[in-house]
């Protein structure tokens, strides 16, 4: 028990730090919520550092630390850490603020849940409590497109979660075991197998924004406030993808989960950037092009078991995938959510405006920039898998996404645009700005800290 106890205390001490966050927020003061949950995001960080190299599992196998539960806290603690500065800085003085800083720190435990998860009851809890406070987080605002954008994403997020927790009961109706370690036994059993992985695909694959369960995405972005937007498209995305890691490495690949996952992936890389080009406003601009940079690390599940790139390749994309999507995020809360606020935006915002070219080019692939080498990596385990056809998709669609992000760059560096007024950049938004833009540049050159 000790032992268990022991290997769990960054999960316990981000638990205790939301109930601080809670009574802080009890007592309206905001601003110590937030000092709580910085704070406590960054100890809960160091706490993880000496458990990277641990390959076990606790509470009888229920929950892993492992390879992808230790990453997932060195790279999603720092990024809801950024995220609440974020929100600091377009909701500071409001109504309920210290309750956004909670729910985001609240929604973050539910994700390393699921980065975690070695049961199938752990898989429900995640769901379950990153939805919960998604949904809060979405509506906050109070007005009419929160509500209603909190109101689809509830709906959807319910009818998913529902089907999931039915249709992983034959996973252990087959074999007999709620533990993902178990799931070896239904070989042989096809049918079970893949009524456990629609399920899995269902529920997962709304968080991830995988088409064809992504609807949500864009009107839940563009109800809610930017930096929840934000969240949301990195953080529980990440989490969903380490969930997809950890449920299907144990399941039979004779059942033919790959190949689905495959078209899968090459589905929502397509639409994902097809749906972008056409957008105006800059919010859904960026969650399609979310949707589509979710099929891009399907490459790495897809090759699950089958390359020794299979881990290490999502796990980079997503430490790059969380800098700079937060960081293109960023740019529009000081911008402006719509595609014209853009027009000269660079000349009138030098610094602000090569942030914003950084960002869009490493989400396109650009080398040397740290989302090219996650892609490299990516495409590299497809490969190694036997997914050649794949990985040339994913390739192919590079081009579609540097028309996407042209369609921000170019009107940024237009003459005889009307100098943008946008958001004071502010020190919360400017660290957040800083910190991702170093980490977009320079993580490309360092990335033998990673594994593999």
């Amino acid at each position: 028990m000790m032992r268990d106890l022991s290997l769990l205390l960054p999960e316990m001490l981000l638990s205790l730090t939301v109930v601080f966050m809670l009574f802080a927020e009890m007592l309206r003061a905001a601003r110590l919520a937030l000092a709580i949950g910085l704070v406590g995001l960054a100890l809960t960080t160091l706490l993880t550092l000496p458990l990277l190299g641990s390959d076990t599992s606790v509470f009888g196998g229920t929950y892993r630390i492992d390879l992808l539960s230790g990453w997932a806290k060195v790279i999603l603690l720092p990024g809801t850490a950024l995220a609440l500065l974020m929100a600091r800085a377009e909701i500071a003085g409001q109504d309920r603020e210290g309750s956004v800083y909670t729910l985001l720190c609240l929604v973050s435990l539910g994700a390393l849940m699921l980065a975690g998860m070695g049961d199938m009851m752990l898989l429900v809890l995640g769901v379950v409590l990153t939805g919960l406070g998604s949904f809060a987080l979405v509506a906050w605002p109070r007005d009419d497109a929160a509500t209603e954008a909190g109101m689809k994403y509830l709906v959807y997020g319910a009818v998913t979660g529902s089907v999931m927790i039915y249709g992983v009961s034959f996973w252990f109706g087959g074999s007999g075991s709620t533990l993902f370690s178990e799931l070896g036994t239904l070989d042989g059993k096809p049918l079970v197998a893949a009524a456990g992985l629609v399920a899995v695909l269902i529920g997962l694959g709304y968080k991830a924004a995988l088409v064809p369960f992504h609807f949500w995405a864009p009107d839940a972005y563009e109800g809610a406030p930017v930096s929840v937007a934000a969240y949301l498209s990195v953080i529980t995305k990440v989490a969903a993808f380490f969930a997809f890691a950890q449920a299907l490495r144990d399941l039979p690949a004779d059942t033919g989960w790959p190949l689905v996952l495959a078209l899968i992936a090459a589905a929502t890389m397509t639409f994902g950037y097809l749906a972008a080009l056409v957008q105006t406003n800059m919010v859904r601009l960026l969650a399609y092009s979310s949707v589509a940079q979710s099929g891009y690390f399907l490459l790495g599940i897809v090759a699950l078991g089958a390359s020794p790139l299979d881990l290490p390749s999502v796990i980079v994309f997503g430490a790059a995938y969380v800098a700079m999507n937060l960081g293109a995020f960023a740019v529009v809360m000081v911008g402006g959510r719509d595609l014209e606020d853009f027009r000269g935006f660079g000349r009138a915002r030098p610094m602000t405006g090569v942030a914003m070219v950084i960002f869009l080019l490493s989400l396109t692939g650009i080398p040397p920039l740290f989302g090219f080498v996650g892609k490299v990596l990516l495409f590299g385990a497809a490969i190694e898998a036997g997914y050649l056809w794949l990985a040339v998709i994913g390739i192919l669609n590079t081009v579609l996404a540097l028309g996407v992000y042209l369609r921000v760059i170019v009107p940024m560096y237009q003459a005889g645009g009307a100098a943008p007024e946008g958001r004071k950049v502010g020190l919360p938004l400017a660290t957040v700005l800083i910190t991702t833009v170093l980490v977009t540049l320079l993580m490309g050159l360092f990335t033998e800290i990673f594994p593999g």
